[in-house]
C-alpha cells in the first residue's frame, strides 16, 4: 500500500471517528450498539486498505 493510500484511509477513519464522537458527546447515554457498531466501521475501513 503506498504512503497516500495509507494517509488516506487513515484520514477516513479519523473522519468516522470524529463524527461519531460529535454525536455522542450530545447525549448522556450511548449504547453498546452504537460503540459496537462505530469500532466495526473503522476496523473495516482500516482491513479495507490492507487487502488493497
Amino acid at each position: 500500500m503506498t504512503d497516500s493510500r495509507e494517509t488516506a484511509v487513515i484520514g477516513e477513519a479519523l473522519s468516522v471517528i470524529d463524527k461519531a464522537l460529535r454525536e455522542m458527546l450530545q447525549r448522556e447515554l450511548v449504547s453498546t450498539g452504537e460503540v459496537a457498531d462505530l469500532l466495526l466501521d473503522v476496523r473495516s475501513l482500516l482491513t479495507a486498505s490492507a487487502v488493497a
